[in-house]
């Protein structure tokens, strides 16, 4: 094995990293919270179950997040993991904006905003908060989780799909 140099040009790493990350098929949710009576959410792919005792989730939220900016420790967070027919909704989310919710159908579940017909949910109360370079993760504890028959929505190459059984 040859040992290679470490001297990577910072762009170039950046970049085969961005194209690695775009070749692993991730979940899509919708990570919620209701602050001051107003739901805000923000669209995620990095997000995964951390823990089975105590029951755990890890989001990453990048730090300009406007949804970051309303969570502290002890928060109530919801996670909806999207159906297969969400993209729009994925889309909706991703953008910037305080209208978000309008015309997309949710109702308050666990303390936080629950989108309707998802794929999945798990509820959190944000146990800590925890920066990591570009990005905070937040490491939270499962206070629900449920799921439906729908297929998930997922990203993969830059493009929205879901996943098909053998």
């Amino acid at each position: 094995m040859s040992e290679q140099s470490l001297d990577v040009d910072p762009e170039v790493l950046r970049k085969s990293f961005r194209s690695a990350m775009g070749n692993v098929a991730a979940a899509v949710s919708v990570v919620t919270t209701l602050d001051d009576g107003v739901p805000h959410g923000t669209t995620v792919s990095a997000f995964s179950s951390l823990s089975m005792e105590p029951p755990m989730l890890l989001v990453s939220l990048d730090r300009s997040s406007n949804l970051l900016s309303r969570l502290s420790v002890g928060s109530i967070v919801g996670v909806n993991v999207l159906a297969a027919h969400h993209d729009q909704v994925a889309l909706r989310f991703a953008g910037k904006g305080d209208d978000k919710f309008v015309d997309v159908p949710w109702e308050l579940e666990n303390g936080a905003p629950a989108l309707l017909d998802r794929h999945a949910w798990v509820a959190l109360r944000v146990a800590s908060l925890v920066e990591a370079g570009d990005h905070v993760l937040v490491l939270g504890d499962v206070l629900d989780a449920n799921t439906s028959d729908h297929r998930p929505l997922t990203y993969w190459q830059r493009t929205f799909g879901t996943h098909q059984p053998f």
